[in-house]
């Protein structure tokens, strides 16, 4: 996110001061731009004296940020961030679709805000966008299980929705899968189908679903005697998946199935198996996570767990925005919201050789 900074004005001309900024409030009051957002948007734990202080700044600057943000409170439209930085361009382009399609319907203005490399947005930016005037925020993975984005987040008092963390968030609206039960209904699946070997390729170690389902392969294949799981480290992206599909097949014992976290990585395990020239499914299964356009583009078609992405982020921006209407506090009834999700079967998947 690129944004631009205006420098502090001059406290003589009065025209100097027209269009004055978050931060020139800040530099006046002698506080932080978080602490300006604080008081603009009432939240609590401000002093009486540094209130007053941002206050009398406010007016010294003729700074109105917030009311045209307030006026579309009352008007019925709210302003929300959309904030990701997820590398499947197959899961954002379902996520997307979802929170568009829920925002048309019901009356809100959204702001996309994408972080670079997978990272979240950095804290000047945050800054930047809750001093235009934003109500709420929507973080699509990775970026909800940013303790630091959060953390600016909560302390301005913004209510934030999270989609697809691996476990409930307490200062979060949460709209989930239940990551261990459907990946441990994958692997019983392979596993019923004759499979004893399998390999399972990770997600990124630093969202929690990616443990959450390896947790539910295991627990599956523990179950079975004689049953095996073959971990490679994967990152979420279709080059990791084509690093750990080689790392698999490559072993002196190659597993007879793969299970990758999502279906980026799946497609790259087909594709490493088509060019060693073997048949999928007839030498080799590959499954895999999501059910995005990926999994219906490629062939074989893919095996895989439905996860309802974008009924997730409707559902996210639904709540979100029911809790900014009915002007609940920014942490309470937010809630974890768990979604259905289901095995489709596809042609990926077949008994071992």
């Amino acid at each position: 996110m690129t944004v631009s900074t205006t420098a502090p004005p001059s406290p003589t001309p009065k025209a100097s001061i027209r269009g004055a900024t978050m931060a020139d409030v800040a530099m006046r009051a002698g506080v932080s731009r978080m602490t300006v957002s604080r008081v603009i948007n009432d939240g609590a734990k401000v002093r009486e004296e540094t209130r007053a202080a941002v206050l009398a700044a406010i007016r010294d600057l003729n700074f109105q940020p917030n009311l045209a943000a307030r006026n579309l409170v009352m008007a019925g439209e709210l302003r929300i961030a959309v904030v990701y930085a997820n590398p499947s361009a197959a899961f954002m382009s379902d996520f997307l679709v979802g929170v568009f399609e829920e925002a048309t319907s019901a009356g809100a203005r959204l702001i996309l805000v994408r972080g670079e490399n997978g990272l979240a947005p950095s804290d000047r930016d945050l800054e930047a966008l809750l001093g235009a005037g934003v109500q709420g925020v929507v973080l699509a993975p990775p970026l909800g299980e940013s303790g630091a984005a959060r953390d600016i987040l909560r302390a301005a008092n913004i209510p934030v929705a999270v989609v697809a963390a691996g476990r409930p968030l307490a200062d979060a609206i949460s709209v989930r899968i239940d990551d261990r039960q459907a990946s441990c209904a994958m692997a019983r699946h392979l596993l019923d189908l004759g499979h004893r070997r399998i390999g399972f390729i990770t997600g990124n170690p630093e969202q929690t679903a990616s443990a959450v389902r390896l947790e539910g392969a295991r627990a599956a294949i523990a179950e079975v005697d004689g049953a095996e799981l073959v971990v490679a480290d994967g990152a979420f992206t279709y080059a990791s998946g084509l690093l750990a599909a080689e790392t698999l097949l490559d072993a002196v014992q190659a597993p007879t199935a793969i299970f990758a976290s999502n279906d980026d990585m799946a497609a790259a395990a087909v594709s490493v198996a088509h060019r060693r020239h073997l048949d999928v499914p007839g030498d080799l299964t590959v499954v895999g996570f999501d059910d995005t356009t990926v999994a219906t583009t490629l062939w074989p078609p893919l095996t895989t767990i439905r996860q309802p992405v974008r009924q997730m982020a409707a559902v996210a921006l639904d709540r979100l925005l029911r809790v900014l209407r009915e002007a609940s506090p920014a942490r309470q009834g937010l809630g974890d919201h768990i979604l259905e999700h289901a095995l489709i079967q596809r042609l990926s998947a077949a008994p071992p050789p």
